[in-house]
């Protein structure tokens, strides 16, 4: 079976956040559970959408869902580690895109992990998907990084 490889372009990361691994984050062979690096992933998610200004929903209905994520662990971590997430976004289509994730031990430099987030806009009155907001697209063309 082929392993997952995800590699991300250095100049595609936009943002940082520091977690720390949690007693109950820990499974019962003693490291970081895959189900709490989803959640932490996803709380960096939540961060660096709110540092760009962005809300998961907006006032009008609709918003961001998430449609896939990818994830490949390269090393433990283990309960009060400090993880940085660096954050960014590529690949950007008329729908969405991808938010990627690069997951590191300051501590040592381990690369704990790699993720990707696919996601789209969604229109939750009407259940369905709807093109990226310009405004969206443009808070991120702003940046030198993207497009």
């Amino acid at each position: 079976m082929a392993r997952l490889k995800l590699a991300f372009p250095e100049d595609q990361y936009c943002y940082s956040t520091l977690l720390t691994v949690r007693t109950t984050d820990i499974n019962y062979a003693n490291h970081l559970g895959n189900d709490s690096m989803i959640s932490m992933i996803s709380e960096a998610r939540a961060r660096f959408l709110f540092e760009f200004g962005v809300e998961d929903i907006q006032s009008d209905g609709t918003g961001i869902i998430v449609t896939d994520l990818a994830t490949a662990y390269k090393a433990e971590a283990h309960a009060r580690d400090q993880l940085l997430f660096e954050v960014g976004v590529m690949d950007f289509n008329k729908y969405g895109g991808d938010i990627i994730f690069r997951i590191t031990r300051p501590h040592d430099n381990a690369l704990v992990a790699m993720a990707k987030y696919g996601f789209v806009f969604f229109d939750y009155k009407n259940a369905q998907v709807i093109p990226m907001p310009d405004t969206f697209h443009r808070r991120f063309a702003k940046v030198n990084w993207l497009d």
